[in-house]
């Protein structure tokens, strides 16, 4: 029987060693409930093991393919930059190993459901019918990009968690790089008549960010005790988020890929982003990953190295 290819993980990185144990014990998970497939998995950046490690524990055990799933919610400069150009070093470390690429995780379905159980929990399940959310404003909070695909990404898992559930409404922030911020949001909220918000991080584990989210949260809700704020917990390594990481793994082995590229800013020329369209990419340098240099372009030769499925096209 011919050996599945391998199922490598790319994590962000965190310098929360609770954060980077939970990615650890996830890739671990993995492993164990697929015993057929080989399993590793690596940081960009911040924590050990690197990525270019996790590819040479796979390449020691005999794997020759595998393929590359981006343990992240949204595609931005790691998913499309980082990730495909330290593939590309690893492909020349490693003569003969040949890998796909697969898309980012979110907004899905399945991580929906879990940000729904997230948002009744710190409800005390008291708002689990359209009827008890009638009055419950949620603000979702993403890591936050340069890359305004990332950003609006965020906006359209909001959207989604907004349609059928009976919320007030579902507003976004974010927690660096972009605006609003967490106070501005929930300022935002107030404005738009929230007497009862959850502030709910849009994020897979816990981290040195989730805890700021949560700290601003409280500082907020401290100067405006007129207002009920509550706290949601991070998604976490729930059975929707194992499943559909396999799922992202299926994927990319079969070639079914259906990555978005028509709001890319190194494809179409964004108001304010004009610059960016065809710039190759130059993943920037990170010290942890073994001492080496991300250089070149991702598998399947795009211009500003990410790799869009199994269609090639130049940006």
């Amino acid at each position: 029987m011919t050996t599945p290819p391998a199922l490598l993980i790319a994590g962000h990185g965190t310098r929360d060693e609770a954060g980077a144990a939970a990615f650890r014990d996830f890739v671990a998970e993995l492993a164990r409930r697929r015993p057929e497939i080989p399993v590793a998995g690596g940081f960009i950046e911040l924590s050990p093991p690197p990525l270019g490690e996790a590819v040479t524990e796979l390449v020691e055990r005999g794997v020759t393919r595998f393929a590359a799933v981006p343990l992240m919610l949204v595609s931005a400069g790691h998913a499309k930059g980082d990730i495909p150009a330290a593939l590309t070093r690893e492909k020349e470390r490693h003569p003969g190993i040949s890998y796909s690429y697969g898309r980012p995780l979110g907004p899905h379905p399945k991580l929906l459901n879990v940000l729904e159980r997230r948002l009744d929990e710190a409800l005390g399940g008291a708002a689990r019918s359209p009827e008890d959310r009638a009055d419950v404003t949620v603000l979702l909070v993403g890591r936050g990009s340069t890359d305004p695909d990332a950003n609006a990404e965020v906006h359209k898992a909001a959207r989604l968690l907004w349609e059928g559930r009976g919320y007030a409404g579902v507003e976004t922030a974010f927690v660096s790089l972009a605006a609003p911020d967490v106070p501005s949001g929930l300022d935002r909220c107030v404005r738009l008549g929230a007497r009862r918000v959850v502030v709910l991080p849009y994020f897979l584990f816990t981290g040195i960010l989730p805890d700021r989210v949560r700290q601003q949260t409280e500082g907020w809700a401290a100067a405006h005790p007129d207002v009920e704020v509550h706290s949601a917990d991070v998604i976490g390594p729930e059975e929707e988020l194992l499943d559909l990481v396999m799922e992202r793994y299926e994927e990319a082995v079969k070639g079914d890929l259906r990555m978005n590229c028509d709001s890319c800013v190194y494809r179409i020329a964004l108001p304010g982003f004009e610059d960016k369209v065809g710039l190759p990419q130059q993943p920037h340098f990170h010290p942890d990953d073994d001492g080496h240099h991300h250089g070149g372009h991702g598998d399947h030769g795009h211009h500003h190295g990410h790799s869009h499925g199994s269609h090639a096209h130049s940006h």
